[in-house]
């Protein structure tokens, strides 16, 4: 237990440093960062649905059966990341245009994001309890995911009223709460007995709903076909290496 401890803690520093990316906004030029994150997007698509297919599926199925509690989970966490974003895009659409008043989004974004850290860490913690592969590769797939998402969150503090400095401070503050939510699925852990029957295949729903819902669809509106070939390399590259690392374990 405690070699997991410090893999999982290790992870939700590593992921938290992932906020203080939106700095490479000051140096990298707008067309080639919109390219890289276009494609970076394609890879993540590729790593999160390979993380729930490859290692979180199959490990909950093989340690836990798969029965109507694991479809239950899974779907569950389908779901509530579907209310997740519903509430956020109703937040934006009421909220988010006030020109006057940027603040208040800005404040949501970051309420919106120190939620979804926590569940990242969460997911981290539960993936190490099954095994360090597994840890090692969830945590893989949602640094690839966080990358494109807090240059994103960047963008957004910024456009709220924020300094650039102000907020990379506030965003790093706010990526940190993935460390609360490791510690929280380890406590959890010690009191609730198979935690991660039913944390792995809900983050495996989230992760899926993410690829297909968020990620996907945006990968379909680039129309250049040179592109779209690239996007699909990244996107089968991203399969790949959550299948590589299977040879970790």
């Amino acid at each position: 237990m405690p070699d997991i401890w410090i893999y999982a803690l290790a992870s939700v520093v590593v992921v938290s440093l992932i906020s203080l990316i939106g700095i490479v906004t000051l140096v990298i030029n707008e067309n080639r960062l919109k390219n890289t994150l276009h494609h970076s997007i394609s890879f993540s698509a590729g790593a999160l649905l390979g993380d729930a297919f490859i290692h979180l599926l199959p490990e909950a199925v093989g340690e836990f059966g798969f029965g109507l509690e694991i479809s239950g989970f899974l779907i569950g966490g389908i779901i509530f990341s579907f209310i997740v974003e519903k509430f956020i895009r109703w937040r934006h659409h009421h909220e988010g245009h006030q020109e006057n008043q940027p603040h208040p989004f800005a404040i949501m974004n970051l309420v919106g994001d120190a939620v979804h850290n926590f569940l990242d860490g969460l997911i981290i913690g539960a993936s190490y309890i099954v095994s360090i592969p597994v840890g090692v590769a969830t945590t893989l797939a949602v640094i690839f995911h966080e990358i494109p998402q807090e240059i994103g969150d960047f963008g957004v503090l910024v456009q709220g009223g924020m300094t650039r400095q102000r907020a990379l401070a506030v965003n790093f503050l706010s990526a940190l709460a993935a460390v609360a939510g490791a510690a929280t699925i380890f406590m959890l852990g010690s009191i609730i007995e198979n935690v991660s029957s039913f944390i792995v295949p809900f983050a495996a729903g989230m992760f899926i709903y993410i690829a297909c819902s968020d990620l996907i669809p945006e990968l379909h509106k680039e129309d250049d076909m040179k592109r779209s070939v690239i996007d699909f390399i990244a996107f089968i590259l991203g399969i790949a290496v959550m299948v590589a690392l299977l040879s970790v374990g």
